[in-house]
């Protein structure tokens, strides 16, 4: 089995929590693995802090808080996209390597 097309998953998350500026897993710095499930969880904690970043930024410009001006808050509601967005196709390509997998023939 080829297992390249999930090494470059696992690349591409490790890649996408880097620039989200999460921090590594607690094993991963102990033993050297990387827990796959622990690395999902830190990237969809990643993609639900910035949606809720977003949302609290909209609240308060709508509140008219002079603190948070209108770019920012675009900003943080693109970036949140972005985030979403890449979760999506994440989930897309795990479901598709899932159904490839199962349709091989033994």
């Amino acid at each position: 089995m080829d297992t390249s097309a999930v090494n470059s998953l696992l690349a591409q998350m490790r890649a996408a929590a880097a620039a989200a500026g999460l921090r590594e897993p607690s094993q991963a710095a102990q033993t050297g693995k990387v827990d796959f499930a622990e690395l999902l969880k830190l990237s969809l904690d990643g993609v639900a802090q910035a949606q809720a970043k977003s949302e609290a930024m909209q609240k308060a410009f709508v509140l008219g808080d002079n603190s948070v001006s209108l770019s920012d808050t675009m900003i943080s509601m693109q970036k949140a996209g972005i985030s979403l967005q890449t979760t999506i196709q994440v989930r897309n390509k795990v479901v598709q390597a899932y159904n490839d997998i199962m349709n091989m023939q033994v």
